[in-house]
Order: structure tokens, then sequence, then C-alpha cells
């Protein structure tokens, strides 16, 4: 996974504050970018301000500096609207994405990169300032990179028109960064197939896969490579610090975030041990374990934290079968998983997932039905 530590300045571990901890339980959107989800919402035809009324939101939060938003009240959002929309495929147009998405200063650096490739890693890199529910990653891979998407930090199934149309306003911000036209060489999403899926052959303009292992998009060498018409490295440069900052405020640079992010990247292979992760993040393991020390927790337990704010996520998508759940979790067996689900929940995982989908206070069987 790369995030622009090709740069020798982003190399560099940024400096924390004593005892600032971070809190990945609660995982939050900001403000401005739900408000050009609300405008693309409108757009499509919904009444914004019924569906803010109805999902018990306060839109007076919206206007509040520097506002976040808990993922799951942003799932809530969109299952109503896509209730309301009657369509599965809300969010799917080229047009609505490239107006109505909102990167902030993130588009700023992100504009200011010598070339697209560039760019894609500071969006890696920033990322948690639109949005630290969502995971993103930069992979190699023969014919160009890999941008892969996964959100986490919720109670609720994260809706697939979330995922979609995320995907395809990184498309159109693509396209705006080179001014020219480009499509990417795939798109795969861990969804089962719609029942038509022309939609999203239309809005991506490529190969669309569905029932893949992650949701991703591959962008080629050669479009990676283009440069960027409003390159300005020095006042990119300029713009990073601030975000650097907002970073910091939300936890995202302290060694625990970073280990907790390598963790849930290796999970899937096995459960990753500590001089793994230290490896991957570039540290020996006596200065991971060193830094550990010092924000007062252990990696056994960012490892177990890391695992049950997965296998809340895991444990909400019908898709996966518990067996599916205990290997993306790294167990090596079933009963492992038992175990920790009974610890973590106080239930098994079975029933656990009865009670999420069931459960009062949710809106689940909304939910349920919308996704």
């Amino acid at each position: 996974m790369t995030s622009g530590a090709s740069n020798p300045r982003h190399a560099r571990r940024p400096a924390r504050r004593p005892g600032c901890m971070p809190q990945p339980e609660l995982r939050t959107s900001s403000s401005a970018w739900l408000e050009g989800v609300l405008r693309m919402f409108e757009a499509e035809g919904l009444d914004v301000r019924s569906l803010l009324r109805d999902a018990g939101f306060d839109p007076e939060s919206l206007l509040r500096q520097n506002a976040r938003i808990p993922v799951d009240e942003v799932t809530v959002l969109w299952q109503l609207a896509v209730a309301r929309a009657g369509r599965p495929t809300l969010g799917l147009h080229r047009g609505l994405a490239a107006t109505h998405s909102k990167l902030g200063t993130v588009a700023h650096v992100m504009a200011c990169c010598v070339d697209l490739g560039e760019a894609m890693d500071r969006l890696a890199r920033y990322m948690p300032v639109i949005s630290d529910a969502t995971a993103f990653s930069v992979q190699p891979e023969a014919r160009g990179r890999w941008m892969v998407m996964q959100h986490t930090g919720g109670s609720l199934p994260i809706p697939r028109q979330r995922v979609e149309y995320a995907l395809l306003t990184m498309l159109m911000q693509c396209r705006w960064l080179i001014r020219r036209e480009m499509e990417p060489l795939a798109i795969e999403f861990a969804y089962p197939p719609p029942d038509d899926d022309r939609p999203h052959r239309e809005a991506f303009g490529c190969e669309v896969r569905f029932g893949a292992p992650a949701n991703r998009m591959l962008l080629s060498a050669a479009d990676l490579a283009m440069t960027l018409p409003t390159s300005h490295p020095e006042l990119g440069e300029m713009q990073e610090h601030l975000l650097d900052d907002q970073l910091d405020q939300l936890g995202q640079t302290t060694t625990s975030t970073l280990v907790c992010a390598e963790i849930a990247r290796r999970l899937p292979h096995g459960e990753p041990r500590r001089q793994d992760v230290a490896s991957g993040l570039g540290l020996a393991e006596r200065t991971l374990q060193r830094r550990l020390q010092e924000e007062s927790v252990s990696f056994q337990a960012l490892l177990d934290r890391t695992r049950r704010e997965l296998a809340q996520q895991y444990l909400a998508q019908e898709r996966h079968t518990l067996t599916d759940v205990a290997d993306l979790l790294g167990f090596v067996d079933s009963s492992n998983f038992f175990r920790a689900c009974k610890r973590w929940f106080g239930l098994p995982p079975a029933q656990y997932r009865t009670r999420l989908w069931h459960g009062e206070g949710a809106n689940l069987p909304l939910l349920r039905a919308a996704a």
C-alpha cells in the first residue's frame, strides 16, 4: 500500500501530542462532503429537508465549522434517500458526481501535485480529513494501480450506493485533474451483481465486475503519469501543513492509528505479527513497541480493537458467511472467532448478526430493504 510515502517529507512521522489517543470507534465524515451529497440528492429530485427531518438529523449541525458527522448517521441518510428515490442506482450519474463532490482543501492539494499518481497518493494520505470511516489505499498492479476503498467504523452496513458514488466522484476528480477524457481499466465491487449492470458500465465507462474481494478502481500507468496542468508544489506544501494539522486533530497521526490501519490491511492474510506491522510502517520492532508504550496502549489491544471494529462491519453484511468473517479477521479457526465475539458483544456471531439486523433503534428493516 502506498500513501505518499515516496515523498521524503511524508516519510517522517508527524509529531505526536502527549496523551493524544485515537478514537477509532467513532468514525465520521466532514459536513462539507455530506453537504455535497445532499445537493446531489436534491438534484436527483429528493426533498432533502424532509429526508433530514425523518432521519432525525439536525440540519444546523451542517453549518458548524469543521463539523463531523458519525458514519451511522450518514448511512441512515443514504438508505432513506435510496428508499425514497425507489432507484438502487441513486448517484450513478457522472454529471452530478462531478458537480457536487466537495473535497475541499484535499482537492486543492491534489491539483498542486506533479502528476495524477502523486495526486492519488495525496488522496490516500488525507482521506481521513474527508472521512475517517473510509480506508483508501493505492496498490500496484502490472497495468497500473488499484484505487481501493473500504468503509469501516459503523454498526450498520454501508450502503452500496455510497461506495459507488465515492468511486465515481474519484473518477470524475481524476478527469478534472488531467483535463482530458480518461476511463479506468476496470471497476470491481464486493457486492453481488445487480439485475442490470448497464447503469454501472455507462457511469464508469469500463468493465464492471461484482462479487470481487474489494471495492476498487484500476487506473492505467499511462494515465497516472499524466502531468497536471495546475501543478504547484510550493503551494501544495503550504496546504499540506493545514491538512496535517487536521489529521493530528482527528487522531490520525498517532502510532496507534497507523498500526490499526496496517493491521486491518494484513488481517485477511492471517493474524499479523508485531514485527511484520512494524516493517510495514518502516519502523524497527523496538521503536514501534516504544511508541505504543508512550501512547499507553499495547499491540495486542490494537489488534483486538481492530478486529472488533471490522467484525461489526462484516457481520452487518449478509454476503459474508461466518466462516468468511473469521478468515477476514485472521483467525486460524472459527472457534477462536466465536470466543472473541462472546467477549466483544456478549453473544456468539450468529446471534449478534441477527441482533444487528433485527435489533431495536437502528431503522434496520428499512436499511435492509433499501440495500
